[in-house]
């Protein structure tokens, strides 16, 4: 008799494993694991079935290595995380003729109670860093202040300078305005002007 072995990568998906992390946190965390037989004979003759093997094992370790771990860990360095089962898992297959070729981490939950809880701790963090920048923003107007009046309490001169700038500013400004109101003015004469010539030469 014989046994058909097929050599090609396989895929199996991690089902979510309840994992209490080193910080006594509970969380769901699934992972896909990329697997396939790198000795056709070893993968028959030394385990019943190799694939189902595989398959408990990763569940397994990953319930281990997630437990050994710190929720701030499992959260940023899931790379790591996966890279450290990848490791463990095809050592300890080696023996059924496996070669797991990669470990992905696909999603970490967390209680809802403890995502309402960062969540305002995030919220807390962008109020703080706003009033912050709010406060840095007040100090340096302040210093700008402080400055130019001892500039201007330094030199009687610098002072009779900003009264020109401002006037003249304010003057340009009202020239300005009394332009643009006579062009309207103009606009809305010439205008009438054509439409009382239009209704004659009718």
């Amino acid at each position: 008799s014989y046994v058909c072995v097929d050599l090609r990568t396989r895929t199996y998906d991690v089902p979510p494993q309840e994992v209490l992390t080193k910080d006594s946190v509970t969380v769901s965390v699934d992972a896909v694991v990329y697997y396939r037989v790198s000795n056709a004979t070893i993968s028959v003759a030394n385990v019943a079935n190799a694939h189902h093997s595989t398959k408990l094992l990763a569940q397994t370790t990953l319930r281990n290595v997630m437990g050994t771990r710190p929720l701030h860990e499992i959260l940023s360095e899931r790379e790591a995380i996966s890279n450290t089962m990848q490791a463990s898992l095809d050592d300890a297959t080696e023996d059924w003729g496996i070669k797991v070729e990669r470990v992905e981490i696909k999603d970490v939950r967390l209680p809802v109670q403890l995502q309402r809880a960062m969540a305002a701790e995030a919220e807390a963090t962008r109020e703080a860093r706003a009033k912050v920048i709010a406060a840095e923003g007040e100090q340096k107007a302040s210093r700008a202040l402080r400055e130019a009046s001892e500039v201007i309490s330094d030199s009687p001169a610098a002072l009779q300078l900003r009264y020109l700038q401002v006037r003249f500013r304010y003057k340009f400004i009202r020239f300005y305005n009394w332009e643009t109101e006579k062009q309207d003015s103009r606009d809305i004469i010439c205008r009438s002007m054509f439409l009382f010539w239009r209704k004659k030469k009718k």
